[in-house]
């Protein structure tokens, strides 16, 4: 059976240590051999200090997130929004990928995994070495203008906001707390000016998928053509709580095609696993790599 790295599974009761090397075993022998897709979501990126919306402590930090119509339709709305993304881009842009973000690249260039498919806005997926990431939600790093459709780097606009706002640096603001959508934890936003649109003065939105909005068509056909051609579906940190990700463990257990869930807690997808992996993804992921050479 695979070792588990002592040092990653010290906070972890005993009982869970025992069992994760039997796991990965089940879970090495569902995927050899297979042409797998993996599915990704928030808890992929918890261990890179991104929190996420409904994993463990969830509930302890409750929140609303942006809304779709709020945004467009409401100037008080995006004041907020940026005000917060303004402060929570610095760590958010800073975070690196952990060991499960690694894993799951060293499974691509391996061969043991054809595609990753994400729900996460961050691109540590991309920056681990995944070559090609279908991101259902979109990326933080990039920002669109509602009106002419120019495109910004979100760098780019940090610098623009960070002149029109001098006192509103991380460094005033040390202490406030990071949100799971690259913003943060941030209440009182009067004064603060939102930049607009280089080309056109126009509203300017980061180029990611908000709550009430949907998934681009042509990006879930990519992802259904995907799990249509996988011979397994594996999960990995995601609660499968909105119908974006869950949609596509019905379609493959529709088809039959095998599906592994990798998550700490459980998901809307448990009914429909092959196999079900509760334990952190630092550990099981590498674990499974090991398991897999």
């Amino acid at each position: 059976m695979p070792a588990v790295d002592p040092t990653r599974a010290s906070t972890l009761p005993d009982d869970v240590v025992a069992d994760i090397p039997g796991l990965v075993t089940q879970l090495a022998n569902l995927l050899v051999g297979r042409r797998v897709v993996a599915l990704t979501g928030a808890g992929c990126s918890t261990e890179s200090g991104i929190p996420d919306y409904r994993g463990p402590g969830t509930r302890e930090r409750a929140r609303n997130p942006v809304q779709y119509r709020a945004f467009v339709g409401d100037p008080v709305a995006r004041q907020r929004y940026w005000a917060r993304s303004m402060i929570g881009w610095p760590r958010f842009s800073a975070a690196r990928p952990n060991g499960g973000h690694h894993a799951l690249a060293q499974l691509e260039r391996a061969g043991a995994l054809r595609r990753v498919i994400t729900q996460n806005v961050d691109r540590l997926h991309h920056a681990a070495g995944n070559a090609d990431v279908i991101e259902l939600h979109g990326a933080l790093a990039e920002v669109v203008c509602l009106d002419c459709g120019a495109l910004e780097p979100r760098e780019s606009l940090q610098a623009r906001l960070t002149l029109l706002n001098p006192r509103w640096d991380e460094a005033a603001l040390e202490g406030v707390e990071l949100a799971p959508d690259g913003d943060a934890e941030l209440t009182a936003v009067d004064g603060f000016r939102v930049a607009d649109c280089l080309a056109c003065g126009g509203v300017l939105k980061p180029r990611v998928v908000f709550f009430g909005e949907n998934v681009p068509r042509p990006t879930v056909d990519a992802a259904f053509a995907q799990v249509d051609a996988a011979e397994a579906l594996l999960v990995v940190g995601t609660s499968l709580t909105v119908y974006s990700g869950l949609r596509f463990v019905r379609r493959a257990a529709e088809r039959g095609i095998p599906v592994a869930i990798c998550n700490l807690g459980p998901t809307r997808g448990d009914p429909l696993a092959t196999l079900r992996v509760d334990a952190p993804l630092g550990v099981v992921l590498p674990a499974l790599v090991a398991a897999l050479s």
